[in-house]
């Protein structure tokens, strides 16, 4: 099956969404038989029809929505289970078809969104499990939807809260509305900085008393029953919530700079603050590079590799998939994949308290590693010769 799996990423995975339409899920008989197209078809069908797929892409882990987007989740999906050894447990444990489906759809891809969540977003998914969690346990605040058709089925983010003292009766608030009466009634709360957490690493952001305030302040402008997916973006939205990542920005005319003065310049405390944040910008990339190319103990061509894995999925603006990033360095998506995890490593190990000194580092860092892989002696790149970035 190992074997096979090169054949169902490259060659059969445009057959893919051909095969999905009107297929049974024989998931038993295709294990038995290792019938390696079969199970990639199956898999792919799991994944463009998850709920957290289509989010994922909204919060911007899985790119465009798209074939190529559904080809890499699939790639990731299928190297985990078998790395893991889900297709022989699921023969020996005697699973049926529909058991198998459900384990993989519900845990095995439901775990590997929540964790790219998590690590993308870690404040604002912390704080949207918490406040699930206090709709739930805390006695302010009452179900509105048990009484109505299915609403004890319903699913989690779609469950309708409001507050107990409330009579049954509740007119519902458009969304547009409720978001404006919110951004106009209530203010966005002051950050608490404490570290919380074994590390030490995390901020409080908001304690869970004053969070429970802040949910009840915004049902009490809105006057009416939300649903947990609209009541905690909202909530969210009144925090200061700071979710650092590298993002492509464009040119200088889009907005990203800070304003300027009325006569256009900056004085010398300004220009002495610009230059001494960035050299501490400079300093942090040779820190980040150098993290990286002891990740590979300081081998070049491995360096070189990840470099590429680096410019192609985090810092260019191609916005191309992982697959296409793989098909240009002319390496396996498990080895980009792998480089990914050793990036966003190290990522996570950043810490910066305000959004002006991470726009300087991801843009010194963009220069760096474009320098670096543009360089005459840069040697080979993925097994190829190395190409002038754009």
């Amino acid at each position: 099956m190992r074997q096979s799996l090169a054949a169902a990423t490259s060659g059969n995975s445009s057959a893919a969404p051909a095969q999905m339409v009107g297929s049974r899920r024989q998931w038993v008989w295709a294990l038995h038989s290792s019938d390696v197209t079969f199970l990639w078809a199956q898999l792919y069908r799991l994944v463009r029809y998850h709920p957290l797929v289509r989010f994922s892409a909204g919060a911007g882990i899985q790119g465009e929505v798209g074939h190529d987007a559904y080809s890499d989740l699939t790639q990731e999906l299928f190297t985990r289970l078998f790395s893991k050894q889900r297709f022989q447990h699921y023969l020996d444990a005697g699973m049926t078809d529909d058991e198998i489906e459900f384990e993989i759809s519900q845990i095995e891809l439901s775990n590997i969104l929540s964790s790219e969540l998590s690590k993308r977003h870690p404040e604002s998914y912390r704080l949207s499990l918490r406040i699930s969690k206090l709709l739930k346990t805390s006695e302010r605040f009452r179900r509105c939807d048990e009484t109505a058709a299915g609403g004890s089925y319903r699913r989690a983010v779609s469950r309708v809260y409001g507050l107990r003292c409330w009579p049954d009766a509740r007119t519902p608030c458009p969304l547009y509305e409720a978001e404006q009466r919110v951004q106009e009634a209530v203010p966005v709360r002051t950050r608490d900085i404490r570290h919380v957490g074994r590390g030490g690493d995390s901020q409080v952001i908001i304690s869970n008393p004053e969070l429970e305030t802040l949910i009840v302040a915004v049902l009490e402008v809105v006057d009416a029953p939300l649903d947990v997916r609209s009541l905690r973006n909202i909530v969210i939205s009144r925090l200061p919530v700071m979710d650092m990542n590298l993002i492509p920005l464009g040119g200088e005319d889009q907005g990203h700079g800070q304003p300027e003065t009325a006569d256009g310049g900056e004085n010398p405390e300004q220009s002495l603050l610009r230059r001494e944040a960035a050299h501490s910008a400079a300093r942090q990339v040779d820190q980040f590079l150098e993290n990286l190319k002891k990740n590979v103990l300081g081998k070049a061509k491995q360096f070189d590799r990840m470099l590429g894995v680096l410019w192609h999925c985090y810092l260019s603006a191609d916005h191309i998939t992982q697959l296409e990033a793989a098909a240009r360095l002319g390496v396996s998506d498990t080895l980009v994949s792998s480089y990914r995890q050793q990036i966003e490593k190290q990522l996570r190990a950043l810490k910066f308290s305000e959004v002006g000194p991470a726009r300087l580092f991801e843009m010194s860092l963009r220069e760096r590693v474009r320098a670096k892989l543009a360089r005459p002696s840069g040697g080979a790149v993925g097994g190829r010769e190395a190409r002038p970035v754009r």
